[in-house]
């Protein structure tokens, strides 16, 4: 079974420069009216570590900053988790650096160790150049000894159009497991539209465990043209497998999608961008 946590740990953050952005235009959505175009990103960030060692939160910042991302998906963030990363909350740290609006969906949530104030959570994080309305995270099904992953939501405003973004990270270590998460994705997001679904995967498109996904939903990468490169993300430095994918459902139309290589050591996954139009 399944387990629903609402509200979302950590409520939509709105900072001084959110909530900017210029009216729609012609430019967000071409001919259409009423339509909009936003890029969208997936991004495990491993905790902010890269894979020179170092820990850097504004490495990641520049990361996302430099790909002009709209609505970021991110996986493996730490919100006062360990030593790791300074017991830091990277999600927060993350949005007052781009200026964004933020929500955070803890999937390890355990009880400050002694003498501490914060909870111990580890999970995923959904950043929003526009403002998020409603959020909420649920637990997807995870077998004895597995670590428990999440489908987090938001529901974003878009220049008075409304957004559904969803965020997940999937088992690395059970396929087991992930066919049960897959189904339950599916179903969580049911007819909801438009939509869009990023994440680490931790499958390939042709696996089993992500064909429930690849039938329900538009794989961006496979839509989009891309006159080089496979969409492999990881590892990083030498990226042989595409488990990290962007997803949209009807009403969402993707338009080109590129791997992001700017600074390969920030993380042992590169970014996934998409261009995706959405309505009208």
């Amino acid at each position: 079974m399944f387990r629903r946590t609402l509200p979302v740990l950590a409520a939509a953050v709105a900072f001084a420069t959110a909530g900017s952005a210029a009216p729609a235009s012609a430019a967000d959505g071409g001919s259409r009216p009423g339509a909009r175009v936003l890029d969208v990103m997936s991004f495990n960030i491993h905790h902010a570590q890269g894979t020179d060692g170092v820990l850097d939160v504004e490495r990641i910042a520049r990361v996302v900053r430099g790909s002009g991302a709209d609505v970021v998906g991110l996986q493996e963030v730490d919100n006062h988790y360990s030593a790791r990363s300074e017991w830091a909350d990277q999600s927060a740290e993350l949005a007052e650096a781009l200026g964004y609006h933020v929500v955070f969906g803890a999937n390890i949530d355990n009880a400050p160790p002694a003498g501490g104030e914060h909870r111990v959570q580890y999970g995923t994080a959904i950043l929003s150049r526009y403002p998020i309305t409603a959020s909420d995270n649920t637990w997807l099904f995870a077998s004895p000894g597995q670590e428990q992953r999440g489908l987090l939501h938001a529901t974003i405003d878009v220049h008075g159009r409304k957004v559904e973004f969803y965020d997940t990270h999937l088992s690395a270590g059970s396929q087991t497991d992930r066919l049960r998460q897959t189904a339950q994705v599916v179903d969580l997001i049911g007819a909801r539209k438009p939509g869009i679904l990023v994440g680490d995967f931790n499958a390939l498109p042709g696996a089993p465990e992500s064909q429930p996904l690849q039938k329900a939903y538009t794989d961006a990468w496979a839509r989009s043209p891309h006159p080089r490169g496979d969409g492999a993300t990881h590892p990083s430095e030498a990226p042989t497998a595409r488990i990290d994918v962007v997803y949209t459902t009807g009403g969402a139309t993707p338009l080109v999608t590129r791997v992001v290589g700017s600074d390969p050591a920030a993380s042992d996954h590169l970014p996934l961008l998409s261009k995706v139009l959405v309505g009208p």
